[in-house]
């Protein structure tokens, strides 16, 4: 009975037929989004999130039904710990308030669908496992952003004061420029000075025009080219890193599996073919006494 559950577990048809019903369920909660499509099929809804719900509670037992007495071994994987507490949370009772907890909860049954495919599983091994790498390209830029706001501020917080008054303005300033949003029209006013490029009103911040053609090309394009370029290039470095190093422990624990199953099945043969002897030895024994 075990084995046969836990062939049905990791049969493929199994695997696909999760992946539907998460997709599903998706597409219910957003059905239930239009109010006009809500009122009208409310009923129907409701009807077909229970019975979703009993199919992730059904699909969480048979998972634990596979390791048999040891079901328990079900909540070593973080990724079974999380479909098992979306599916009791959708059943515990709840009043109004609560309702917005569940809409929540019912919402994250998408991410149910990263449990299920592995090549997800493997992007999100990655980004978790590129975090502390992560923190240190993050710290690299902090200081980037603090070295290029400060002399900001002192080249322009007179002739861009919307830009570059103080020094969270200027930071702020810095990561809308990061992100490539207009960042020529800045780069513009403090070449050309404010009153050559108005491209914003500077009646009410009292600027101070002035222009600096060469510095104000350069800062920007060096920040753009060190901010942009090499600092993104380094997040996508570290987390290719981490994605290979996330496979590669994904395929060790997948040999390890298949070894210690190989290792399992002889230990199993040999045991029969001792029993066997043992067997024999008793038969021979005693037909020997009865002689």
């Amino acid at each position: 009975m075990q084995n046969n559950i836990k062939n049905i577990v990791e049969s493929d048809w199994f695997q696909k037929a999760i992946i539907v019903l998460i997709v599903f369920a998706a597409i219910v909660i957003g059905l239930e989004t239009s109010p006009g499509i809500y009122n009208q099929y409310s009923v129907e809804l409701k009807l077909i999130d229970k019975i979703i719900i009993y199919a992730f509670a059904l699909e969480a037992l048979l998972k634990m039904l596979q390791y048999g007495s040891k079901f328990y071994r079900y909540f070593y994987s973080g990724w079974n710990i999380f479909d098992f507490i979306i599916v009791v949370v959708c059943f515990l009772p709840g009043d109004y308030h609560f309702a917005a907890i569940l809409r929540l909860v019912r919402i994250l049954r998408v991410l149910r669908i990263i449990s299920t495919v592995p090549k997800l599983q493997l992007l999100v091994n990655a980004l978790l496992k590129s975090i502390p790498s992560m923190f240190y390209v993050g710290i690299l830029l902090g200081i980037h952003f603090y070295i290029y706001a400060t002399l900001g501020v002192f080249l322009w917080s007179q002739n861009d004061p919307s830009h570059f008054k103080d020094l969270p303005t200027a930071v702020l300033t810095l990561f809308r420029i990061i992100t490539l949003e207009d960042w020529t029209d800045i780069m513009y006013i403090n070449m050309y000075g404010s009153d050559v490029y108005p491209f914003e009103n500077y009646s009410q911040t009292e600027a101070v025009p002035s222009a600096s053609p060469v510095v104000g090309a350069f800062y920007f394009v060096s920040f753009v080219v060190l901010g942009t370029m090499i600092m993104l290039n380094l997040l996508i470095g570290v987390i290719i890193n981490s994605m290979s190093e996330s496979q590669k422990e994904i395929l060790s624990e997948k040999l390890n599996k298949d070894e210690s199953e190989d290792d399992l099945e002889l230990l199993q043969k040999e045991i029969e073919m001792l029993e066997s002897q043992v067997a024999k030895i008793k038969d021979r024994v005693s037909a020997t006494r009865k002689k």
